[in-house]
């Protein structure tokens, strides 16, 4: 399971789809499928629209704005289907909102289906419900599909850092870490209740940046990139 957030999709830009990210992003889940890897894709929608920030400047009320943000994702998730595709990549996008037109409900059979087709399924609107991000999102499609691991991309940044790299230069990578450092209030990777359901489970998560061209491809093939969060940080088992 790929979860991609929606500001990778946005590169350095600071809203919208940037086509130079979109085309890295591709050429990587490319590369992934190529190796044989059955992949799903979760996608977020900050770089279209991020409702705790416009529910408090507008004062929309925060469930409201939880589904507006759902249909960034579908945005998103639209925009990525159609470049896979032109790349000869078949793909099928599964909403949690039902839009019928655009996408197919998500079902989770039916997803594993094109999954074993060779067909990558990338899960739109979250879990279709307010006040659960898509971090939540993600960690819960990987356990219903069964997946092997949860790669969370990161837009630059190339792993878990024991404080932001970007407000504090001397900031340090963590390579290993287990379930409870995702708890810390000095690390940002998910939030509490996508970092309770990988743990609950035992799920990989590997955290690491998507536009470093590659790293999908060196992770597949047992690499040790960006930081691995699992049951025990100095674990040798993955």
């Amino acid at each position: 399971m790929l979860k991609l957030s929606g500001e990778s999709m946005a590169g350095e830009r600071d809203y919208g789809i940037d086509p130079e990210s979109l085309r890295a992003i591709v050429n990587q889940v490319q590369e992934a499928v190529r190796a044989g890897a059955e992949l799903a894709i979760v996608i977020g929608g900050g770089n279209i629209f991020r409702g705790s920030q416009v529910a408090e400047e507008l004062g929309i009320e925060s469930a409201t704005a939880d589904y507006m943000s759902m249909l960034g994702t579908v945005i998103n998730a639209l925009a990525l289907q159609a470049a896979l595709e032109e790349q000869g990549v078949p793909t099928r996008v599964q909403s949690a909102m039902e839009i019928q037109e655009v996408a197919e409900p998500y079902i989770r059979r039916r997803a594993m289906r094109h999954l074993e087709k060779g067909r990558v399924v990338i899960f739109a609107a979250g879990t279709g419900n307010p006040f659960f991000t898509t971090d939540t999102g993600s960690a819960l499609r990987a356990l219903e599909i069964g997946a092997d691991a949860l790669l969370m991309a990161k837009n630059r940044v190339d792993g878990v850092y024991d404080r932001d790299p970007r407000r504090h230069p001397d900031a340090k990578i963590v390579p290993r870490l287990n379930y409870m450092d995702l708890l810390s209030d000095d690390i940002s990777v998910m939030d509490d209740t996508a970092a309770t359901l990988c743990s609950g489970q035992n799920l990989p998560i590997i955290v690491f940046d998507i536009l470093r061209e590659g790293n999908v491809r060196r992770i597949l093939a047992g690499e040790k990139i960006g930081s691995l969060v699992w049951r025990s940080a100095s674990s040798d088992e993955a």
